[in-house]
């Protein structure tokens, strides 16, 4: 068993039955799909990623309706990175926006994982990814270069000028920092950004990692920042 494996495996020991539970993306959810399976437990499933809602489906599960809750008991997910205060990156998929909006409606908000995602402050390894309106795209790198010195900012694309478009129509930006500033302050300004949806920085949000490595299982904890 992997050590993914190993931390999806916890991780579904907090899920009981009658709870509403959420789904975040990539190989450590599926393999919770999976185990909750096998658990046979009666939950309400909500997911951030077609994949995992694909996937859910496969297994048995009727995926509900996210405009139609305001509400979940807990939402699952991986990261890039997380810190000490459970801030996290999340950066690689570019859904960040869904994942954040189930991550708000969660009471609590697990990220689960590998030991190597664990770092005691998150580092410039990964982007900052924001998700951009289309009709901002000259406007936010403008307003970014003006906040920031050296930055390098990549609109992802497929092919040159065929750029990435993520499920609400919009465009991401990938932001590198020579250094991180301040989260809170950081988190705060990119939000500001008119054009700006959200950001792939999960700040004040995660209340519980679940973590496998070399040692066994680490759960860290943390009130959640409101």
């Amino acid at each position: 068993m992997d050590l993914k494996q190993q931390a999806a495996k916890e991780a579904v020991s907090f899920i009981k039955n009658g709870m509403v539970i959420g789904f975040g993306a990539g190989a450590t959810m599926a393999y919770m799909v999976q185990y909750l399976q096998q658990e046979n437990r009666k939950v309400q499933v909500y997911s951030s990623s077609a994949g995992t809602r694909e996937l859910l489906a496969q297994h048995g599960f009727v995926i509900q309706d996210i405009a139609g809750t305001a509400y979940l008991d807990i939402y699952f997910d991986g990261c890039d990175q997380f810190d000490k205060d459970l801030n996290a990156l999340k950066s690689g998929g570019g859904i960040h926006t869904m994942e954040k909006l189930l991550a708000s409606m969660a009471r609590e908000f697990v990220l689960v994982g590998d030991e190597l995602k664990y770092a005691d402050s998150l580092t410039t390894k990964y982007p900052v990814v924001l998700e951009v309106l289309p009709q901002a795209k000259s406007f936010v790198t403008t307003k970014l270069e003006s906040l920031y010195q050296g930055l390098k900012l990549v609109y992802r694309e497929n092919a040159p000028n065929d750029f990435v478009i993520t499920e609400n129509g919009n465009l991401l930006l990938d932001v590198w920092f020579t250094a991180l500033p301040e989260l809170r302050e950081l988190n705060e300004r990119l939000k500001s950004i008119t054009g700006v949806v959200d950001t792939s920085l999960f700040y004040g949000l995660a209340t519980k990692a679940i973590t496998a490595g070399s040692d066994g299982i680490k759960i860290f904890t943390k009130e959640k920042t409101l």
